[in-house]
């Protein structure tokens, strides 16, 4: 059971008004990082305006395809033989987030995800605002080491006992929110939410075969233990068109590095630069256009070169939501 570390004295005699009076937490797994990666997976903890559990749900879904790294997930072909395909689950997934504030780690991946399942299926998700427990436990001002769950987890008490299982994570989340949640209370913070628009339409790239995993080994291009296809990354089409400027979009061609702890594994990260058009550099020069980094004060010889250069450097939060509009090149 989790102790709070906030006290009951510290706690508002009235809730805050402008705090929204429910959550839905979420966790999907999915197939990878790209935009034609499916979800197999899904987890939501529905929880009131305080923050305490009202019921969970969890599901697992078919993606049509190979289900990509299973050495992380542990969901192989086999098991997602029969699951539920995405419009069948559809309804129900949409009657536990409607009405809600999405909440997840890294949220704009899962709502990423989650949007274009709908709009594949011809349909939009019931979401409205999306909160970031990255973002949030930044505004706490949380003595966190990096922004990956089990930190936030190990900080507040919670044990996780399937790390990249959705049901479980969703819940750690869920019980790493609560006191997150009554500590901005308390103390009058600000929540950071966003604005959420569904995807109206979508069309697919052709989704890989799909295959059976041995011994949990890689399939379909990965290398086991990684996110990084096995074949080399292609070069970037684009040309540099400079350093990104604060308040405008990110351009295709524009090089990206980076840098130290990331909560979603870095070459992820990197595949979901390359799949938007960034050219994802592995070192640090004059000509980088960005580094994402967690922590910009740290020694790390791209943070350092950063710092002597004078090259932008944003959170993963504000990166994931960069990419949401890159701009084309030569626009």
């Amino acid at each position: 059971m989790l102790e709070d570390r906030t006290t009951a004295a510290s706690f508002p005699t009235s809730w805050p008004t402008a705090y929204p009076q429910g959550y839905a937490v979420v966790d999907v797994e999915t197939t990878g990082l790209a935009r034609d990666d499916r979800i197999i997976s899904a987890a939501v903890y529905r929880l009131d305006a305080r923050g305490e559990v009202e019921d969970h749900w969890y599901t697992l879904v078919n993606p049509e395809r190979d289900p990509g790294p299973v050495w992380i997930h542990g969901l192989t072909s086999d098991v997602l033989e029969g699951a539920p395909l995405f419009p069948d689950i559809a309804e129900e997934f949409a009657a536990r987030l409607a009405d809600r504030v999405l909440v997840a780690h890294n949220a704009v991946f899962d709502w990423q995800m989650i949007a274009r399942e709908y709009a594949r299926a011809q349909r939009e998700a019931p979401v409205r605002q999306r909160l970031c427990t990255i973002a949030l436990s930044k505004e706490l001002g949380l003595p966190l080491p990096n922004h990956k769950l089990e930190s936030l987890a190990a900080h507040f008490g919670v044990v996780q006992q399937r790390a990249h299982h959705a049901l479980d994570d969703a819940r750690v989340l869920a019980e790493t929110f609560r006191p997150s949640l009554r500590a901005a209370a308390a103390g009058g913070v600000r929540l950071p939410l966003h604005e959420c628009r569904p995807l109206t339409e979508w069309q697919d790239r052709p989704a890989p075969r799909i295959g059976r995993q041995a011994g949990g080994g890689g399939y379909g291009g990965y290398a086991q233990g990684s996110w990084r296809p096995s074949r080399k990354r292609p070069a970037c089409p684009y040309p540099n068109p400079g350093r990104y400027e604060d308040g405008k979009p990110l351009k295709q061609g524009m090089r990206i590095a980076f840098s130290g702890d990331t909560s979603t594994d870095r070459e992820l990260l990197e595949d979901r630069a390359t799949d938007a058009g960034l050219h994802v550099a592995t070192s640090l020069s004059r000509l980088t256009s960005l580094l994402v980094t967690n922590d910009p004060d740290s020694g790390t010889s791209k943070a350092v070169k950063a710092r002597q250069y004078g090259t932008p450097v944003v959170d993963e939060a504000a990166f994931g939501q960069l990419l949401r509009d890159v701009e084309a090149a030569g626009g």
